[in-house]
């Protein structure tokens, strides 16, 4: 972990999980807070509500490799 002069924390090595999904037909990115793979079927949010999708492929990112700002990262709501 490096810390800045000012005393905060500049990068955390913490592994997360990324998947890409597919939602009517576009690609998008989300964090996966439990196992998914390539092919499986998901519900996570998009335009306000939820949205059934296909996982196309999925990453293990820090924060500085994340597809995503980490901070503005949607989450996967559930696997079906």
């Amino acid at each position: 972990m490096i810390h800045s002069l000012s005393g905060g924390v500049l990068a955390r090595n913490e592994s997360m999980l990324f998947a890409k999904v597919e939602i009517e037909g576009a690609p998008h990115w989300y964090l996966a807070p439990f196992f998914v793979s390539a092919g499986d079927k998901v519900l996570a949010p998009l335009d306000g509500a939820l949205a059934e999708g296909t996982v196309l492929r999925t990453e293990l990112c820090t924060q500085q490799t994340a597809p995503v700002p980490v901070k503005r990262a949607r989450a996967i709501e559930k696997k079906l």
